[in-house]
C-alpha cells in the first residue's frame, strides 16, 4: 500500500482536491487514515448485499473509486445480480479495471463506467451504494438525485449512505472536528498535511447535518431511514424502501 504525502510539502498554492492519478496511487492509505470508521462502513456493505441484492436485479456503486465496495458487493451478494460500478474519475476506473481483470471478472457481474453518476439512471435496484460520494454534489443537486435512486428502487430495496456530516451545534462542529483531526493525527498526518488537504477539499467536500440526510431519504420515499453508525464526523444511514 502506497503512503500517503501529498500534502506532506509546503505547497505555494494548494489547489481544490481532484481524484487524480496521485490521489488513485494512495487512496486506500489516504481513506484509512482520514475517515475513522471505514472498515465498519465497508462491512455494512458486504452485510447489505446478503440481504437486499435479489437475483435478476441491479445493484448500483455510485462513486466506487477503486472498488473496495464493489468488490464486497461481488463477494456476498446471491448470484445473478447485475452490478453497476460508477465513477467519474478516469485514474479510479483505469485501476478498478486492472483489479477486476486480474481477479478473473471478464465483465458478466460487474458493468464498470466511467461517467458522471448524476447521469446514470438507477433501475430495477435491490441496493444503491453511495460511501462518501453524495458530498461530492452541488447541494441543490441532492434532492433531485436521491429521488431518482428512490424511484429506480424497488420495494423492499436498500440504499446506504455514508458521508461526512456537519452539525448546527459551533461548540458540537468544533470538537468533532478537533477529534476528527486528532484522528489524523493518531494514523500519521502531520499538521501541515492536515491543514493543506483541508484547504484542498473545502470547496469540493460540503457536508450537511445527518438530519437533512434524513430528511431527504424519507421525504423522496425510503420508509425506513436509520443512521447506524456514527465516528466524530462521519456517519452512515440504511434506507429501506
Amino acid at each position: 500500500m502506497n503512503q500517503d504525502r501529498i500534502y506532506s510539502m509546503p505547497l505555494n498554492r494548494v489547489g481544490d482536491f481532484e481524484f487524480d492519478d496521485s490521489v488513485a496511487d494512495v487512496f486506500p492509505d489516504m481513506i484509512r487514515r482520514s475517515v475513522p470508521g471505514y472498515a465498519s462502513m465497508l462491512s455494512m456493505i458486504a452485510q447489505c448485499a446478503e440481504l437486499y441484492a435479489v437475483p435478476g436485479t441491479n445493484v448500483y456503486d455510485l462513486g466506487c473509486s477503486l472498488g473496495a465496495g464493489t468488490l464486497l458487493i461481488r463477494q456476498h451478494a446471491k448470484p445473478g445480480c447485475r452490478i453497476c460500478a460508477v465513477d467519474n474519475s478516469e485514474s479510479m476506473v483505469t485501476r478498478l479495471a486492472q483489479r477486476l481483470k486480474q481477479s478473473g471478472d471478464t465483465g458478466d457481474r460487474v458493468d464498470l463506467q466511467q461517467a458522471d453518476m448524476r447521469t446514470v439512471k438507477v433501475t430495477n435496484a435491490s441496493l444503491v451504494v453511495l460511501n462518501l460520494t453524495l458530498q461530492f454534489l452541488p447541494p441543490e443537486q441532492r434532492d433531485e438525485f436521491i429521488g431518482g435512486i428512490a424511484v429506480g428502487t424497488l420495494d423492499g430495496g436498500a440504499l446506504v449512505l455514508s458521508e461526512k456530516i456537519c452539525f448546527d451545534d459551533p461548540a458540537q462542529q468544533e470538537l468533532m472536528t478537533k477529534l476528527h483531526h486528532d484522528f489524523k493525527r493518531a494514523h500519521g498526518y502531520s499538521d501541515l498535511e492536515i491543514a493543506q488537504k483541508r484547504t484542498a477539499i473545502e470547496n469540493r467536500l460540503l457536508p450537511e447535518t445527518l438530519d437533512a440526510h434524513v430528511s431527504r431519504l424519507k421525504t423522496a420515499g425510503f420508509r425506513t431511514v436509520s443512521p447506524w453508525f456514527q465516528c466524530f464526523n462521519f456517519a452512515s444511514i440504511l434506507a429501506v424502501k
